[in-house]
């Protein structure tokens, strides 16, 4: 084998060295977009998560108010009740 073969054999063997390298730094570069768009997502989702949670708390506690609101509005209405049954029972 001459030198000249031996250059171009390692000529060769560099060129595709090189290209398996650039190939594979490509694969990294996508992988790393990748990853960008997934930690992006998880954040979105986190604070859609916050968001829906404070709803939730807000709502739970509107819903209370409205159970509270509308037990003292049964007993009111059951007083009336008694209150006019009371007066026209003594009005016979």
């Amino acid at each position: 084998m001459s030198e000249d073969d031996s250059v171009e054999i390692a000529s060769q063997r560099l060129a595709l060295a090189l290209d398996a390298l650039e190939a594979a730094a490509e694969r990294r570069g996508e992988l790393d977009r990748g990853q960008e768009s997934l930690f992006t997502q998880i954040h979105t989702l986190g604070s859609d998560r916050a968001r829906l949670a404070s709803e939730l708390d807000h709502a739970t506690a509107r819903s209370r108010g409205l159970e509270t609101a509308n037990r003292d509005v049964v007993q009111r209405i059951d007083q009336a009740i008694e209150a006019i049954r009371g007066v026209l029972e003594h009005g016979d």
